[in-house]
Protein backbone atom coordinates (compact mmCIF):
# COMPACT_ATOMS: atom_id res chain seq x y z
CA UNK A 1 0.00 0.00 0.00
CA UNK A 2 1.38 3.39 -0.98
CA UNK A 3 1.98 5.97 1.76
CA UNK A 4 1.72 9.73 1.53
CA UNK A 5 4.66 12.11 0.83
CA UNK A 6 7.09 12.59 3.69
CA UNK A 7 7.50 16.13 5.02
CA UNK A 8 10.96 17.64 5.02
CA UNK A 9 12.33 17.73 8.57
CA UNK A 10 14.99 20.41 9.18
CA UNK A 11 18.21 19.64 11.02
CA UNK A 12 18.64 21.20 14.43
CA UNK A 13 21.71 22.11 16.46
CA UNK A 14 22.58 19.63 19.18
CA UNK A 15 20.75 16.41 20.02
CA UNK A 16 17.45 15.72 21.71
CA UNK A 17 16.91 14.00 25.04
CA UNK A 18 15.92 10.37 25.75
CA UNK A 19 12.14 10.10 25.46
CA UNK A 20 10.00 8.73 28.28
CA UNK A 21 6.35 7.81 27.82
CA UNK A 22 3.68 6.50 30.14
CA UNK A 23 3.11 2.78 29.75
CA UNK A 24 -0.64 2.20 29.64
CA UNK A 25 -0.28 -1.20 31.28
CA UNK A 26 1.65 -0.12 34.37
CA UNK A 27 0.99 3.62 34.51
CA UNK A 28 4.74 4.19 34.87
CA UNK A 29 6.98 6.51 32.89
CA UNK A 30 9.41 4.36 30.94
CA UNK A 31 12.12 4.87 28.35
CA UNK A 32 10.33 4.61 25.01
CA UNK A 33 13.31 3.00 23.28
CA UNK A 34 16.78 2.08 24.48
CA UNK A 35 18.41 2.69 21.09
CA UNK A 36 20.28 2.90 18.85
CA UNK A 37 17.12 1.97 16.97
CA UNK A 38 13.46 2.55 17.82
CA UNK A 39 10.43 0.74 16.46
CA UNK A 40 6.75 1.62 16.63
CA UNK A 41 3.48 0.17 15.40
CA UNK A 42 0.44 2.46 15.34
CA UNK A 43 -2.89 0.92 14.40
CA UNK A 44 -4.37 2.48 11.29
CA UNK A 45 -7.87 3.31 10.13
CA UNK A 46 -10.80 1.21 9.02
CA UNK A 47 -11.57 3.27 5.90
CA UNK A 48 -15.34 3.61 5.91
CA UNK A 49 -15.45 7.33 6.69
CA UNK A 50 -13.18 10.36 6.57
CA UNK A 51 -10.56 11.31 9.15
CA UNK A 52 -12.08 13.01 12.20
CA UNK A 53 -10.18 14.97 14.82
CA UNK A 54 -9.99 11.98 17.14
CA UNK A 55 -8.04 10.08 14.48
CA UNK A 56 -5.91 13.12 13.74
CA UNK A 57 -5.06 13.66 17.42
CA UNK A 58 -3.80 10.07 17.69
CA UNK A 59 -1.60 10.18 14.60
CA UNK A 60 -0.20 13.61 15.48
CA UNK A 61 0.67 12.31 18.97
CA UNK A 62 2.72 9.41 17.65
CA UNK A 63 4.22 11.66 15.01
CA UNK A 64 5.65 13.65 17.92
CA UNK A 65 7.25 10.50 19.30
CA UNK A 66 8.78 9.65 15.94
CA UNK A 67 10.16 13.18 15.54
CA UNK A 68 11.54 13.26 19.09
CA UNK A 69 13.19 9.87 18.63
CA UNK A 70 14.89 11.02 15.44
CA UNK A 71 16.00 14.25 17.10
CA UNK A 72 17.61 12.21 19.89
CA UNK A 73 19.72 10.38 17.33
CA UNK A 74 17.77 7.11 17.03
CA UNK A 75 17.10 5.31 13.78
CA UNK A 76 13.33 4.83 13.66
CA UNK A 77 11.26 2.15 11.94
CA UNK A 78 7.53 2.82 11.95
CA UNK A 79 4.78 0.47 10.78
CA UNK A 80 1.03 0.90 10.41
CA UNK A 81 -1.91 -0.74 8.68
CA UNK A 82 -5.25 -0.10 7.02
CA UNK A 83 -8.08 -2.48 7.93
CA UNK A 84 -9.45 -2.45 4.40
CA UNK A 85 -11.80 -5.36 4.91
CA UNK A 86 -13.89 -5.66 8.07
CA UNK A 87 -17.53 -5.73 9.14
CA UNK A 88 -17.95 -1.94 9.65
CA UNK A 89 -16.59 -1.27 6.16
CA UNK A 90 -18.83 -3.88 4.55
CA UNK A 91 -21.86 -2.59 6.45
CA UNK A 92 -21.21 1.03 5.41
CA UNK A 93 -20.75 -0.02 1.79
CA UNK A 94 -24.08 -1.83 1.84
CA UNK A 95 -25.82 1.14 3.49
CA UNK A 96 -24.52 3.60 0.91
CA UNK A 97 -24.70 1.36 -2.15
CA UNK A 98 -20.97 1.77 -2.82
CA UNK A 99 -18.69 -1.15 -3.62
CA UNK A 100 -16.68 -1.91 -0.51
CA UNK A 101 -13.37 -1.79 -2.41
CA UNK A 102 -14.21 1.62 -3.85
CA UNK A 103 -15.20 2.93 -0.41
CA UNK A 104 -11.97 1.66 1.12
CA UNK A 105 -9.80 3.13 -1.65
CA UNK A 106 -11.58 6.49 -1.53
CA UNK A 107 -11.36 6.91 2.23
CA UNK A 108 -7.78 5.64 2.42
CA UNK A 109 -6.80 8.25 -0.17
CA UNK A 110 -8.60 10.97 1.77
CA UNK A 111 -6.82 9.89 4.96
CA UNK A 112 -3.49 10.20 3.14
CA UNK A 113 -4.41 13.71 2.01
CA UNK A 114 -5.28 14.68 5.58
CA UNK A 115 -2.03 13.25 6.95
CA UNK A 116 -0.03 15.06 4.27
CA UNK A 117 -1.73 18.34 5.10
CA UNK A 118 -1.10 17.87 8.82
CA UNK A 119 2.59 17.14 8.29
CA UNK A 120 2.47 13.60 9.68
CA UNK A 121 5.51 11.51 8.78
CA UNK A 122 4.35 8.39 6.88
CA UNK A 123 5.16 4.90 8.13
CA UNK A 124 8.02 2.91 6.66
CA UNK A 125 5.77 -0.16 6.51
CA UNK A 126 2.18 0.53 5.44
CA UNK A 127 0.06 -2.49 4.65
CA UNK A 128 -3.60 -3.22 4.21
CA UNK A 129 -5.37 -6.20 5.72
CA UNK A 130 -6.06 -7.58 2.24
CA UNK A 131 -2.36 -7.31 1.33
CA UNK A 132 -1.47 -9.14 4.54
CA UNK A 133 -3.66 -12.20 3.85
CA UNK A 134 -0.82 -14.29 2.30
CA UNK A 135 1.08 -13.86 5.59
CA UNK A 136 -1.97 -14.16 7.86
CA UNK A 137 -2.99 -17.57 6.50
CA UNK A 138 0.21 -19.43 7.51
CA UNK A 139 0.19 -17.60 10.85
CA UNK A 140 -3.29 -18.91 11.64
CA UNK A 141 -2.33 -22.37 10.38
CA UNK A 142 0.66 -22.25 12.75
CA UNK A 143 -1.60 -21.39 15.69
CA UNK A 144 -3.92 -24.26 14.81
CA UNK A 145 -1.05 -26.70 14.52
CA UNK A 146 0.35 -25.68 17.90
CA UNK A 147 -2.90 -25.82 19.84
CA UNK A 148 -3.32 -22.05 20.12
CA UNK A 149 -6.43 -22.00 17.92
CA UNK A 150 -9.46 -24.16 17.15
CA UNK A 151 -12.43 -24.37 14.81
CA UNK A 152 -16.02 -23.33 15.50
CA UNK A 153 -18.81 -24.73 13.29
CA UNK A 154 -20.44 -22.29 10.90
CA UNK A 155 -24.05 -21.32 11.61
CA UNK A 156 -26.47 -24.00 10.32
CA UNK A 157 -28.36 -21.50 8.18
CA UNK A 158 -25.30 -20.82 6.02
CA UNK A 159 -25.59 -22.80 2.76
CA UNK A 160 -23.38 -25.88 2.89
CA UNK A 161 -22.51 -25.29 6.56
CA UNK A 162 -22.21 -28.99 7.33
CA UNK A 163 -19.39 -29.39 4.80
CA UNK A 164 -17.42 -26.32 5.87
CA UNK A 165 -14.41 -26.79 8.17
CA UNK A 166 -15.44 -23.98 10.52
CA UNK A 167 -14.25 -20.52 11.49
CA UNK A 168 -10.95 -20.30 13.38
CA UNK A 169 -10.68 -18.75 16.85
CA UNK A 170 -7.67 -18.14 19.08
CA UNK A 171 -7.63 -20.21 22.25
CA UNK A 172 -6.75 -17.70 24.95
CA UNK A 173 -6.22 -20.53 27.41
CA UNK A 174 -2.97 -21.19 25.51
CA UNK A 175 -1.66 -17.78 26.59
CA UNK A 176 -0.93 -17.81 30.34
CA UNK A 177 -0.30 -14.04 30.50
CA UNK A 178 -3.35 -12.91 28.54
CA UNK A 179 -4.69 -9.73 30.14
CA UNK A 180 -1.38 -8.09 30.98
CA UNK A 181 -1.88 -5.22 28.51
CA UNK A 182 -5.18 -3.77 29.72
CA UNK A 183 -5.25 -5.41 33.19
CA UNK A 184 -9.02 -5.45 33.43
CA UNK A 185 -11.40 -7.69 35.31
CA UNK A 186 -13.08 -10.44 33.35
CA UNK A 187 -16.54 -8.86 33.51
CA UNK A 188 -15.21 -5.58 32.11
CA UNK A 189 -13.28 -7.41 29.39
CA UNK A 190 -16.41 -9.24 28.28
CA UNK A 191 -18.39 -5.99 28.24
CA UNK A 192 -15.81 -4.19 26.10
CA UNK A 193 -15.35 -7.20 23.84
CA UNK A 194 -19.05 -7.13 23.01
CA UNK A 195 -19.01 -3.35 22.43
CA UNK A 196 -15.91 -3.31 20.24
CA UNK A 197 -16.37 -5.94 17.58
CA UNK A 198 -16.21 -9.15 19.58
CA UNK A 199 -18.72 -11.99 19.71
CA UNK A 200 -18.78 -13.33 23.29
CA UNK A 201 -22.08 -15.17 22.73
CA UNK A 202 -21.01 -17.12 19.64
CA UNK A 203 -22.02 -20.78 20.16
CA UNK A 204 -19.19 -23.29 20.06
CA UNK A 205 -16.45 -21.07 21.46
CA UNK A 206 -14.37 -22.42 24.32
CA UNK A 207 -14.26 -19.04 26.03
CA UNK A 208 -16.52 -16.01 25.36
CA UNK A 209 -13.40 -13.83 24.96
CA UNK A 210 -11.70 -16.00 22.34
CA UNK A 211 -11.22 -13.77 19.25
CA UNK A 212 -11.80 -14.61 15.59
CA UNK A 213 -8.73 -15.40 13.52
CA UNK A 214 -10.28 -16.49 10.20
CA UNK A 215 -13.89 -16.16 9.06
CA UNK A 216 -15.07 -18.47 6.34
CA UNK A 217 -16.93 -16.99 3.40
CA UNK A 218 -20.60 -16.16 3.87
CA UNK A 219 -22.98 -15.40 1.00
CA UNK A 220 -22.38 -11.88 -0.34
CA UNK A 221 -19.10 -11.39 1.57
CA UNK A 222 -15.65 -11.04 0.00
CA UNK A 223 -13.28 -13.94 0.50
CA UNK A 224 -9.74 -15.01 -0.34
CA UNK A 225 -7.84 -18.26 -0.61
CA UNK A 226 -7.09 -19.42 2.91
CA UNK A 227 -5.25 -22.62 2.09
CA UNK A 228 -6.19 -25.26 4.64
CA UNK A 229 -8.31 -22.66 6.46
CA UNK A 230 -10.82 -22.45 3.61
CA UNK A 231 -11.88 -19.38 1.61
CA UNK A 232 -12.56 -16.44 3.88
CA UNK A 233 -11.02 -13.35 5.44
CA UNK A 234 -8.88 -12.50 8.47
CA UNK A 235 -9.97 -11.37 11.88
CA UNK A 236 -9.08 -7.88 13.05
CA UNK A 237 -6.43 -8.62 15.68
CA UNK A 238 -4.35 -11.18 13.80
CA UNK A 239 -3.95 -8.71 10.93
CA UNK A 240 -2.03 -6.23 13.12
CA UNK A 241 -0.02 -8.96 14.86
CA UNK A 242 1.27 -10.29 11.54
CA UNK A 243 1.96 -6.88 9.97
CA UNK A 244 3.88 -5.78 13.08
CA UNK A 245 5.83 -9.03 13.23
CA UNK A 246 6.80 -8.93 9.56
CA UNK A 247 7.38 -5.18 9.40
CA UNK A 248 9.26 -4.62 12.66
CA UNK A 249 10.20 -7.97 14.12
CA UNK A 250 9.30 -9.07 17.62
CA UNK A 251 9.52 -7.59 20.14
CA UNK A 252 9.27 -3.94 19.10
CA UNK A 253 9.40 -0.84 21.26
CA UNK A 254 5.99 0.86 21.22
CA UNK A 255 2.49 -0.11 20.18
CA UNK A 256 0.23 2.92 19.91
CA UNK A 257 -3.31 3.95 19.13
CA UNK A 258 -6.40 5.43 20.70
CA UNK A 259 -7.27 4.31 24.22
CA UNK A 260 -10.32 2.48 22.88
CA UNK A 261 -7.89 0.03 21.23
CA UNK A 262 -6.33 -0.96 24.54
CA UNK A 263 -8.95 -3.68 24.89
CA UNK A 264 -9.68 -5.79 23.05
CA UNK A 265 -7.52 -4.93 20.06
CA UNK A 266 -4.08 -4.42 21.60
CA UNK A 267 -4.66 -7.11 24.19
CA UNK A 268 -5.62 -9.62 21.51
CA UNK A 269 -2.99 -8.68 18.93
CA UNK A 270 -0.28 -8.86 21.61
CA UNK A 271 -1.52 -12.29 22.63
CA UNK A 272 -1.43 -13.43 19.00
CA UNK A 273 2.14 -12.12 18.68
CA UNK A 274 3.16 -14.22 21.68
CA UNK A 275 1.58 -17.31 20.15
CA UNK A 276 3.42 -16.69 16.86
CA UNK A 277 6.80 -15.71 18.24
CA UNK A 278 6.95 -17.52 21.55
CA UNK A 279 8.01 -14.25 23.16
CA UNK A 280 6.19 -10.95 23.26
CA UNK A 281 4.85 -8.12 21.13
CA UNK A 282 5.50 -4.52 22.13
CA UNK A 283 7.66 -3.63 25.12
CA UNK A 284 5.47 -0.59 25.83
CA UNK A 285 1.85 0.27 25.07
CA UNK A 286 0.95 3.94 24.72
CA UNK A 287 -2.58 5.21 24.18
CA UNK A 288 -4.04 8.54 23.16
CA UNK A 289 -7.15 9.89 24.87
CA UNK A 290 -10.54 10.39 23.27
CA UNK A 291 -11.66 13.62 21.65
CA UNK A 292 -15.28 14.52 22.40
CA UNK A 293 -17.89 16.74 20.81
CA UNK A 294 -21.17 17.75 22.40
CA UNK A 295 -20.53 15.75 25.54
CA UNK A 296 -19.80 12.43 23.80
CA UNK A 297 -16.78 10.70 22.32
CA UNK A 298 -16.28 11.75 18.70
CA UNK A 299 -17.01 8.62 16.66
CA UNK A 300 -18.26 7.47 13.30
CA UNK A 301 -21.06 5.42 14.84
CA UNK A 302 -22.49 8.49 16.62
CA UNK A 303 -21.92 10.78 13.67
CA UNK A 304 -20.70 13.62 15.91
CA UNK A 305 -17.62 14.27 13.84
CA UNK A 306 -15.43 17.22 13.01
CA UNK A 307 -13.61 16.13 9.86
CA UNK A 308 -10.12 17.28 8.99
CA UNK A 309 -11.06 17.31 5.31
CA UNK A 310 -14.13 19.49 6.00
CA UNK A 311 -12.02 22.02 7.91
CA UNK A 312 -9.53 22.09 5.08
CA UNK A 313 -12.30 22.63 2.54
CA UNK A 314 -13.44 25.60 4.62
CA UNK A 315 -9.98 27.09 4.12
CA UNK A 316 -8.61 26.41 7.61
CA UNK A 317 -4.81 26.27 7.63
CA UNK A 318 -3.83 22.65 8.43
CA UNK A 319 -1.07 23.96 10.69
CA UNK A 320 -3.73 25.61 12.84
CA UNK A 321 -5.57 22.28 13.05
CA UNK A 322 -2.34 20.63 14.17
CA UNK A 323 -1.71 23.36 16.75
CA UNK A 324 -5.23 22.93 18.10
CA UNK A 325 -4.52 19.23 18.64
CA UNK A 326 -1.11 19.86 20.20
CA UNK A 327 -2.65 22.21 22.76
CA UNK A 328 -3.98 19.12 24.59
CA UNK A 329 -1.79 16.42 26.13
CA UNK A 330 -2.12 13.29 24.02
CA UNK A 331 -3.07 10.99 26.90
CA UNK A 332 -6.02 12.98 28.22
CA UNK A 333 -9.62 12.99 27.05
CA UNK A 334 -10.81 16.41 25.92
CA UNK A 335 -13.70 18.18 24.24
CA UNK A 336 -13.37 19.98 20.92
CA UNK A 337 -14.90 23.45 20.73
CA UNK A 338 -14.72 26.28 18.23
CA UNK A 339 -12.49 28.11 20.71
CA UNK A 340 -9.75 25.50 20.13
CA UNK A 341 -9.46 26.56 16.52
CA UNK A 342 -9.68 30.28 17.26
CA UNK A 343 -6.85 29.99 19.77
CA UNK A 344 -4.77 27.92 17.37
CA UNK A 345 -5.20 30.40 14.52
CA UNK A 346 -4.17 33.27 16.78
CA UNK A 347 -1.14 31.32 18.01
CA UNK A 348 -0.08 30.45 14.46
CA UNK A 349 -0.34 34.07 13.36
CA UNK A 350 1.67 35.23 16.39
CA UNK A 351 4.42 32.67 15.83
CA UNK A 352 4.71 33.48 12.15
CA UNK A 353 4.98 37.17 12.92
CA UNK A 354 7.67 36.49 15.52
CA UNK A 355 9.91 34.41 13.25
CA UNK A 356 9.60 36.87 10.38
CA UNK A 357 11.27 39.65 12.35
CA UNK A 358 14.85 40.89 12.11
CA UNK A 359 16.44 38.97 14.96
CA UNK A 360 15.02 37.77 18.23
CA UNK A 361 15.88 36.46 21.69
CA UNK A 362 18.60 33.80 21.73
CA UNK A 363 16.89 30.50 20.84
CA UNK A 364 19.02 27.90 22.61
CA UNK A 365 16.99 27.87 25.81
CA UNK A 366 13.72 27.66 23.85
CA UNK A 367 15.00 24.69 21.87
CA UNK A 368 16.03 22.98 25.11
CA UNK A 369 12.60 23.61 26.66
CA UNK A 370 10.83 22.10 23.64
CA UNK A 371 13.06 19.04 23.75
CA UNK A 372 12.63 18.66 27.51
CA UNK A 373 8.83 18.90 27.19
CA UNK A 374 8.69 16.20 24.54
CA UNK A 375 11.07 13.98 26.51
CA UNK A 376 8.63 14.13 29.45
CA UNK A 377 5.82 12.00 27.99
CA UNK A 378 5.37 14.10 24.84
CA UNK A 379 4.14 17.16 26.73
CA UNK A 380 3.12 19.19 23.69
CA UNK A 381 1.27 21.90 25.69
CA UNK A 382 4.51 22.66 27.59
CA UNK A 383 6.39 22.79 24.29
CA UNK A 384 3.85 25.26 22.89
CA UNK A 385 4.27 27.41 26.00
CA UNK A 386 8.03 27.54 25.42
CA UNK A 387 7.50 28.83 21.89
CA UNK A 388 4.84 31.26 23.11
CA UNK A 389 7.32 32.77 25.55
CA UNK A 390 9.94 33.22 22.85
CA UNK A 391 7.42 34.68 20.40
CA UNK A 392 6.08 37.15 22.97
CA UNK A 393 9.61 38.32 23.74
CA UNK A 394 10.49 38.61 20.04
CA UNK A 395 7.37 40.64 19.28
CA UNK A 396 8.02 42.92 22.26
CA UNK A 397 11.22 44.08 20.58
CA UNK A 398 14.87 44.31 21.59
CA UNK A 399 15.46 45.15 25.26
CA UNK A 400 18.32 47.39 26.36
CA UNK A 401 21.59 45.70 25.62
CA UNK A 402 20.20 43.33 22.98
CA UNK A 403 22.96 43.21 20.37
CA UNK A 404 21.20 42.80 17.03
CA UNK A 405 24.58 42.14 15.36
CA UNK A 406 25.12 39.05 17.53
CA UNK A 407 24.73 35.96 15.28
CA UNK A 408 22.73 34.19 18.02
CA UNK A 409 20.27 37.06 18.04
CA UNK A 410 20.17 37.47 14.28
CA UNK A 411 19.70 33.73 13.65
CA UNK A 412 17.24 33.05 16.48
CA UNK A 413 14.06 33.26 14.36
CA UNK A 414 15.43 30.65 11.98
CA UNK A 415 16.36 28.29 14.82
CA UNK A 416 12.91 28.60 16.39
CA UNK A 417 11.14 28.12 13.05
CA UNK A 418 13.20 25.00 12.32
CA UNK A 419 12.62 23.65 15.84
CA UNK A 420 8.87 24.15 15.58
CA UNK A 421 8.88 22.41 12.20
CA UNK A 422 11.20 19.53 13.10
CA UNK A 423 9.87 18.72 16.57
CA UNK A 424 6.25 19.89 16.56
CA UNK A 425 5.55 19.40 12.86
CA UNK A 426 4.25 22.96 12.45
CA UNK A 427 5.45 24.81 9.36
CA UNK A 428 5.73 28.55 9.94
Amino acid sequence: MQTWPAPQIPRLPGTGLPIRVRDSSTGELVLAARGPTASMYVCGITPYDATHLGHAATYVAFDLLLRAWRDSGLTVRYASNVTDVDDPLLERAEETGVRWRDLALDQTALFAEDMTALGVVPPDVYQGAVEAIPAVVPAVEHMLAHGAAYRVPVEPEVPGAASLPGDVYADLAADPVFGEVARLGRARMRELFAERGGDPDRPGKRDPLDPLLWRLKRPGEPAWDGGSLGRGRPGWHIECAVIARDGLGLPFDVQGGGVDLRFPHHEMSTSHARMLDGGRGADTHVHAGMVGLGGEKMSKSRGNLVLVSALREEGVDPMAIRLALLAHHYAGDWEWTDADLVTALERLERWRAAVSGNGGPEAGETLHRIRAALAADLDAPAALSAVDAWADAALAGAPAGWDVTDPAVEGAPGVVARAVNALLGVRL
